[in-house]
């Protein structure tokens, strides 16, 4: 009897010769015989499990010499494997005597045995071959059969293992799933394969330390980017929370599919982020959200703020708000957002469309003021972590910003506060002088502009002539942007703007170089006022400026950067 166990060596001759004696139960006698026998081998395969389940390999083979010869010539009897139990305790048998770390030659070896026989359990051998087309079984069905049976039997076993917390089983699930997540790297992308890459991935951890091989996890990862493997939405999240690689490459593949391949309008981009999925994991766990988060801060610094990417941002955001106002249990807003005011988040959340149109002037108003004490908190001071958070918050639910310019041209008297809100978007960081001495130029060519849009008769040197004027024009880049979304503002909502709007694209360029943000930012218009959903005939009549502008645009456009730029940059991030 083997020292320590309850299993006498005479056992393991007996079932040894038995396995030598049925062969390749070619004959119909041994096949017989082999049913005969299940139930008492089934039985004796329990008892090694038992004997060998805490014990590391060398330990188990020294203990049992005759355990491979045994198991090996029981995987290779198709009548043994066929029948689901005895396959699933052969199984178990197996796993336990794989080492995911092996120490020596003998567990070297013992893997390559291992690897070998699973491979003739889902394999299918000329011999094999030949005893299938007896029994007039299709190889095929065969295969896909035999590998479910295998699958079944593992998944059961994690189920089972979850039910029961006691302290006997905590050690063995979490090497048993090592063992199991290596065995799988080669079959990761075979359908039947499914239920034990998310009964793996789903598998609850008793330790901070993942215990899922980080091969595995690449590979699932990377399988799943290319659509060779296809989980559920519970397993992907998993997956992301326990292996933030995975997380950081379906960010950036979602980045780059968005940048590499211009899409026809924000509601298709809005479509590919929410495929993603990563908008509804970011609202079901505020840990995602901040890996997300930060990541397009630093994609928004790398690429210069370029307006494609902020274009992004905002499309993101916009999916996950929805995503959060569609869960069932909602969390604290100070989960995701925790170093802005609640009280603003919330402001800017409300999206426009939400929003009763004749409310706005005083939403805008209720978030200037709020943005305008945090900002300006001499208690907070003008630190440059204080702006940027709030800077980057704004960028975030810029809908908001794009009403503020929609309705500049529409107030009777200049509103200093959108205003501000205008140039806190494209410059925040002004001491109190700087900040004085902008708001009065942008005072002056919002004047200018405000006075031809009461024209009835307007000719494009009458504009060109109110855009130079001033120092404004000569300004930085993000200043000549601000010029090119009042320009913007003029030809939409403004009947003698929408009269020249054709001949007005190249006044785009007075402003600078750059008229890609002019195009985000006519898109980001139109989706707004499509969502909104009124369906007045001053939209309709937007709407067909706005298209106007970006055939024209299209036709004239020269960017600074282009996609390519963008991506190279990102691709610099990442790496």
């Amino acid at each position: 009897m083997a020292k320590g166990t309850s299993i006498p060596d005479s056992s393991f001759e007996y079932w040894l010769n038995k396995t030598v004696e049925w062969g390749q139960t070619t004959t119909f006698e041994s096949q017989q015989d082999v049913c005969l026998h299940l139930p008492k081998l089934q039985e004796f395969l329990k008892q090694i499990y038992g004997a060998i389940q805490h014990m590391n390999t060398t330990p188990a083979l020294k203990l049992f010499p005759l355990i491979g010869q045994l198991l090996g010539r029981l995987c290779w009897n198709p009548f043994v494997v066929a029948h689901d139990e005895s396959q699933q305790n052969l199984l178990q048998c197996l796993w336990c005597l794989y080492s995911a770390e092996p120490e020596n030659a003998v567990e070297l070896k013992a893997n390559d045995w291992i690897w070998s026989l699973l491979q003739s359990l889902i394999g299918v051998d000329h011999g094999e071959r030949s005893f299938l087309q007896s029994l007039h079984y299709p190889e095929e069905e065969y295969h896909s059969k035999l590998l479910k049976n295998i699958v079944s039997s593992l998944v059961k076993e994690f189920q089972g293992y979850q039910c029961d917390r006691s302290s006997l089983f905590l050690r063995l699930p979490s090497e048993q799933r090592r063992n199991v997540s290596i065995l799988c790297l080669p079959i990761v992308t075979l359908p039947e394969v499914v239920p034990l890459v998310e009964a793996l991935l789903t598998c609850h951890d008793n330790g901070s330390v993942e215990t899922l091989n980080a091969e595995f996890l690449e590979s699932i990862s990377n399988s799943l980017l290319q659509k060779k493997i296809f989980l559920s939405e519970s397993t992907v999240m998993n997956l992301w929370l326990r292996y933030l690689p995975s997380l950081e490459q379906a960010i950036f593949h979602l980045t780059e599919t968005l940048i590499s391949h211009p899409c026809a309008s924000l509601l298709e981009v809005e479509a590919i982020i929410t495929d993603s999925l990563l908008p509804k994991a970011s609202a079901c766990h505020p840990s995602l959200f901040r890996v997300l988060d930060n990541f397009f801060r630093a994609i928004l610094l790398e690429t210069d703020g370029h307006p494609k990417i902020i274009t992004i941002i905002q499309a993101f955001t916009r999916c996950f708000v929805q995503a959060l106002l569609q869960m069932q249990t909602q969390m604290p807003l100070k989960l995701y957002f925790p170093c802005n005011h609640q009280s603003l988040v919330m402001a800017l959340m409300a999206h426009p469309s939400d929003v009763s149109s004749a409310a706005w002037s005083q939403h805008l108003i209720s978030i200037v003021q709020l943005l305008k004490r945090i900002v300006q908190d001499k208690e907070v001071t003008r630190s440059s972590a204080n702006l940027f958070e709030n800077w980057y918050l704004l960028v975030q639910f810029g809908d908001w910003v794009n009403v503020a310019l929609q309705q500049l041209m529409k107030a009777d008297n200049i509103s200093e506060m959108l205003l501000w809100l205008l140039m806190f978007y494209h410059k925040p960081y002004m001491d109190n002088q700087q900040e004085n001495h902008l708001l009065e130029d942008v005072k002056s060519v919002y004047h200018r502009i405000k006075v031809l849009s009461n024209k009835t008769t307007l000719n494009l040197e009458d504009v060109r002539i109110a855009l130079v004027t001033g120092n404004l024009s000569t300004e930085q880049s993000h200043l000549k942007d601000l010029i090119n979304h009042l320009l913007v503002s003029f030809l939409l909502f403004s009947a003698s703007g929408r009269r020249i709007a054709k001949e007005s694209v190249q006044l785009f360029t007075l402003a600078g170089a750059a008229t890609d943000g002019v195009s985000e930012l006519l898109a980001g218009i139109a989706h707004r006022l499509k969502n909104k959903g009124c369906g007045g005939s001053k939209d309709d009549k937007v709407q067909i400026t706005i298209e106007l502008l970006q055939q024209q645009l299209l036709e004239t456009q020269s960017k600074i950067m282009q996609p390519n730029d963008i991506l190279h940059r990102t691709i610099n991030y990442i790496q």
